[in-house]
């Protein structure tokens, strides 16, 4: 009997999944504790229609995440820090700076998404990656400057 996983369930399947099991355990276990419904001509078009919602909304936000690399792609932004007499920051450039200095650009960016191997404590011109969406990427220039 082909029955549609209304919730995840061990050693059958995932949610949202068809899966041919026996009569008697859909009947005495899964439809009883609500976890699974018949597969009918019903369920079949909800699955459909879920799956292509889901991919729709993966098509958009890897759209907007283009858009907005395309956007950063080549962007210098300044941050200004003090520093000793050898040249090194007293403090360091985290990606919170990178994204505060992004926001007044215009460009806010989620400091999450700034991969920054080590904070920055030297001036000059460092590139910075920023990470927008699985498989899109943006190259940034940080400047850090003195007053």
């Amino acid at each position: 009997m082909k029955v549609v996983l209304l919730s995840d369930v061990k050693g059958t399947g995932k949610a949202g999944t068809i899966v041919n099991v026996s009569e008697g355990y859909a009947a005495n276990f899964l439809f009883p504790k609500k976890l699974a419904k018949p597969a009918d001509a019903g369920a079949m078009t909800d699955i459909k229609n879920k799956e292509a919602s889901r991919q729709h909304k993966i098509d958009t936000e890897r759209a907007e995440a283009q858009a907005l690399a395309a956007k950063l792609e080549g962007q210098t932004v300044k941050v200004v820090c003090r520093a000793g007499g050898d040249g090194r920051l007293f403090g360091a450039v985290t990606s919170k700076n990178v994204s505060e200095a992004l926001a007044t650009a215009g460009i806010p960016v989620d400091k999450k998404k700034i991969m920054l191997a080590d904070a920055i404590k030297t001036y000059g011109s460092h590139p910075v990656k920023i990470k927008l969406y699985t498989g899109v990427e943006a190259t940034v220039t940080v400047v850090v400057a003195d007053k």
